[in-house]
């Protein structure tokens, strides 16, 4: 019989997300900071695609888009997004729901440029999630791109920012024998000042 205490602590979800996420670098093949991202349209319909997460604190959970693609538009009609953090290797998930607020300039302008120059111009010539002829259109724009940029830095799209989810749920789940797994769901209730945690144990 295992253990009847809980193996997820009720301490600050930020930190715990932090231990969780260092924990899935050393163990995760690639890209520990992947987590789906699901969004909708204004009719309700979800979408869901991964993602990389480019910056978390308690400040929320940061990622970078073309904001004129699929989902940069479903988040400028509804500013509410849900995030998904799957470890295999480590049998546990997270996840993590709240509004949006878009990044400022100057931190889209930075992040942008410290992106490798190709990545840079692929974010120029793509116009993401619209129609695409032949893949040969894409790389002709690219090399358009890389001639027009070529003896200077790339300008950051205009259309091409990050959004930070600024968590009120968060819910980790561990994996435990026999399917008696772990879930804990810290909410956030109050405002301001007064703002706190709730944390509860979950039936799995």
């Amino acid at each position: 019989m295992q253990s009847e205490i809980s193996a997820i602590p009720n301490t600050d979800p930020f930190a715990l997300f932090g231990t969780w996420l260092a924990e899935a670098g050393e163990t995760e093949p690639n890209d520990p900071n992947a987590m789906a991202l699901a969004t909708a349209a204004p009719s309700g319909a979800p979408s869901v695609r991964m993602v990389l997460l480019k910056g978390h604190g308690p400040e929320g959970f940061t990622f970078y888009t073309n904001a004129e693609s699929r989902k940069g538009e479903e988040i400028r009609a509804n500013m509410q997004a849900a995030l998904l953090f799957h470890w295999k290797s480590l049998r546990r998930q997270i996840r993590i729901e709240g509004p949006l607020v878009q990044v400022s300039d100057a931190t889209a302008d930075a992040y942008f440029h410290s992106r490798s120059r190709d990545s840079q111009l692929g974010a120029v010539a793509s116009d993401q999630s619209r129609p695409l002829d032949d893949r040969a259109t894409f790389i002709e724009r690219f090399a358009a791109a890389e001639a027009e940029f070529a003896d200077r830095p790339v300008d950051r799209p205009e259309h091409w920012t990050g959004f930070t989810v600024r968590p009120n749920a968060f819910e980790f789940w561990l994996d435990r024998p026999n399917r008696l797994h772990d879930r804990r769901r810290f909410v956030l209730g109050g405002a301001g000042d007064s703002a706190r945690w709730h944390d509860t144990l979950l039936y799995p």
